[in-house]
């Protein structure tokens, strides 16, 4: 199976984001092509998660893992130290005070 480039991924993202009603921004504008994706849920409420795609050691498949989760300064602080190692991070920005984020919705998950 073809893998989607990052940029194509990130829109489809924005927009089933957009369908579900949840506010969401690229703050950073990674390689359109194999760029590293993180996502930033901020609850606003002063917290904040981000995660990363990973992969299950057991399954051997890709999963979204929690990078950081804390005080919205510290998740912050992760994301600018991540960006530091690779300048082809794409990082989007959500804003949901449920904490929705869909990245276990299929299509998303894998």
């Amino acid at each position: 199976m073809a893998r989607l480039t990052a940029d194509f991924w990130v829109r489809a993202y924005l927009a089933r984001l957009g369908l579900a009603g949840i506010p969401a921004f690229v703050t950073q504008h990674g390689d359109a092509t194999a760029g590293a994706v993180l996502v930033k849920l901020n609850t606003l409420d002063g917290r904040a998660r981000a995660y990363q795609r990973s992969f299950d050691l057991a399954t051997g498949d890709r999963a979204w893992v929690v990078l950081a989760e804390g005080p919205e300064a510290e998740v912050d602080a992760a994301l600018a130290r991540q960006k530091g190692f690779d300048p082809d991070l794409w990082v989007i920005e959500l804003e949901d005070r449920a904490g929705r984020h869909l990245l276990d919705e299929p299509g998303l998950a894998d």
